[in-house]
C-alpha cells in the first residue's frame, strides 16, 4: 500500500539530517523543523520520502490526498493515561466547586479509592469495552500511542483486571499502548493502619504474577504526602527493577515529596505532574535522563496552580506534555486543548508545546526510534490538519479539533 499526500501546507516536525533525534531541550524545544508546500509518501506503513512539492518524483500510488491549506504532523505520544476506570466522579467535580479539597475528598474515601471501589465491582469486558470507546476517542483526537497504568484496583484481582485490559487494547487499537503497573496508587482503607502489609502485597504477591504475564512495562508509584513516602517509593521501584519493570513516577503534584529525586535516582523513565519544581529539582533532573513531564490539563481541573514550563525549559531541560486522562481531576484525553493550555497558562511556544507531545512524548514511552517526527523509516502515524493559517492555530483556536484526518499504519 502506497499513499501520497500533496500540496501539504506545512508539513512539520521532519528530521533530515543522519543520526536520531531522541529528545529536544532547552532553547531546542522552541524549534520545530517544517517544510513548506511539501509532498510525503507513505509505503507499507512506513515514511518512505518527503520534501518540497517542486522536488516531488513521478510515482504510482494506491491513494493520493491532496492536502492544500493543511498542516502534516507526526501524531501525539501521551505518556501519562489513567484511560481505563469504570465510572466518572462528576459528584467530586462538584465537591470541589462547593470547596472541598482535592486532599479531603481524598481523605473521606474518594478520589482514587471510588474508582477502586466502582472497578472491582464491574467485569472484565465491560470495561474493556468502555475503555476501547475512550481509546477510539483520543486517537480520532490525534494520539497514535499512549501509556496506560492501572492502579484503581488496589488489589491483586483488581490489579490484573485493569492490566489485562490493557493488553487487549494493546492487542486491538493499532497504535503503541505501553501499561504501568500502577498498585502505589493509594492505600486501600482495610490497609490504611497497616500500610506495611499493603507495601508487602505488592512487592510478594502482585508484582510477581504482574511480571509472570507480562502485563506490564513500567513500575509507577504516587509519592507523595499522605500517599508513598520517599522510603516506600524506593523499596517499590527496586522490586520492580528486579523484574526488569521500569520506573514512571507520580512526583510532586501537592508537594515538595522528593519524588523527583528519588525517581532521578532510580533512572525513572518519567517523574510526571510536578507542580512542585525548586531549584533542588532542576538540579537532580541535570543529572539524568529522566524526562520531566507535565500534566496541565490536572492543574487547570483542580483549580491548581501550573506547572513551572518556562523554568524547567529555561534551565536547558526538556518538557513532556501527557493529558492524565482519568476520571477524577483530568477527565479529558484531548491533546489539542491541552496545547491550548501549555500556551496560555504555562507560556510555552507552540513549537515548544508539539515538540513536547511528540518527539519528548515518544520519548517518554521510549518509542522516539520509531515515532515523534517525520523521518524516513518511522511509523507512518500522521495527522492532517484541517485548513490552517499557521502551526500556531492548532492551539490558538482552542475547543475546536484541528483533525481532518489521522492515519495509523
Amino acid at each position: 500500500m502506497r499513499l501520497l499526500i500533496t500540496n501539504i501546507k506545512q508539513l512539520c516536525q521532519v528530521e533530515i539530517a543522519d543520526g536520531n533525534k531522541t529528545r529536544v531541550s532547552g532553547r531546542d524545544m522552541a524549534v520545530l523543523p517544517s517544510i513548506d508546500n511539501a509532498w510525503l509518501i507513505v509505503e507499507s506503513g512506513r515514511i518512505h520520502s518527503f520534501g518540497e512539492m517542486r522536488s516531488l518524483p513521478e510515482t504510482n500510488a494506491d491513494e493520493v490526498i491532496n492536502a492544500d491549506g493543511c498542516l502534516v504532523l507526526p501524531t501525539w505520544c501521551d505518556s501519562h493515561t489513567h484511560l481505563v476506570f469504570a465510572a466518572p466522579r462528576d459528584g467530586e467535580f462538584v465537591d470541589r466547586i462547593k470547596g472541598r479539597s482535592y486532599e479531603e475528598i481524598a481523605r473521606n474515601g474518594g478520589g482514587i479509592l471510588n474508582s477502586a471501589r466502582r472497578l472491582n465491582k464491574m467485569s472484565e469486558q465491560e470495561l474493556y469495552d468502555q475503555s476501547l470507546e475512550r481509546l477510539h476517542n483520543v486517537m480520532a483526537q490525534g494520539t497514535g500511542a499512549i501509556e496506560i497504568k492501572s492502579g484503581y484496583g488496589l488489589c491483586l484481582e483488581g490489579e490484573l483486571k485493569m492490566l489485562r485490559v490493557i493488553r487487549r487494547l494493546k492487542e486491538t487499537s493499532g497504535i503503541p499502548v505501553k501499561a504501568s503497573f500502577l498498585a502505589a496508587h493509594a492505600y486501600p482503607i482495610e490497609y490504611k493502619e497497616n500500610k506495611e502489609a499493603y507495601i508487602k502485597l505488592i512487592i510478594d504477591e502482585m508484582l510477581p504474577v504482574v511480571a509472570g504475564e507480562g502485563l506490564a512495562d513500567y513500575m509507577d508509584v504516587f509519592c507523595e504526602e499522605g500517599f508513598f513516602g520517599v522510603p516506600a517509593t524506593e523499596r517499590l521501584l527496586e522490586a520492580g527493577w528486579k523484574y526488569g519493570l521500569k520506573p514512571k513516577i507520580h512526583a510532586n503534584q501537592l508537594h515538595y515529596s522528593g519524588g523527583v529525586q528519588v525517581g532521578v535516582k532510580h533512572n525513572a523513565i518519567s517523574v510526571d505532574h510536578l507542580e512542585c519544581v525548586s531549584e533542588a529539582e532542576i538540579a537532580a533532573l541535570k543529572t539524568g535522563n529522566t524526562m520531566p513531564t507535565l500534566l496541565p490539563g490536572a492543574a487547570f481541573f483542580l483549580g491548581m496552580h501550573y506547572q513551572p514550563a518556562r523554568k524547567i525549559i529555561d534551565a536547558g531541560l526538556p518538557v513532556c506534555l501527557a493529558s492524565d486522562y482519568n476520571p477524577g481531576s483530568c477527565p479529558s484525553g484531548n491533546i489539542p486543548l491541552l496545547l491550548s493550555i501549555a500556551c496560555t497558562q504555562l507560556k510555552m511556544t507552540p513549537e515548544e508545546a508539539i515538540n513536547a507531545v511528540t518527539i519528548n512524548g515518544a520519548a517518554a514511552l521510549e518509542l522516539e526510534m520509531e515515532m515523534g517526527t517525520i523521518k524516513v523509516g518511522k511509523k507512518a502515524n500522521l495527522i492532517i490538519t484541517k485548513k490552517a493559517p499557521s502551526l500556531a492555530y492548532i492551539p490558538y483556536d482552542y475547543g475546536n479539533s484541528p483533525i481532518l484526518r489521522v492515519i495509523f499504519s
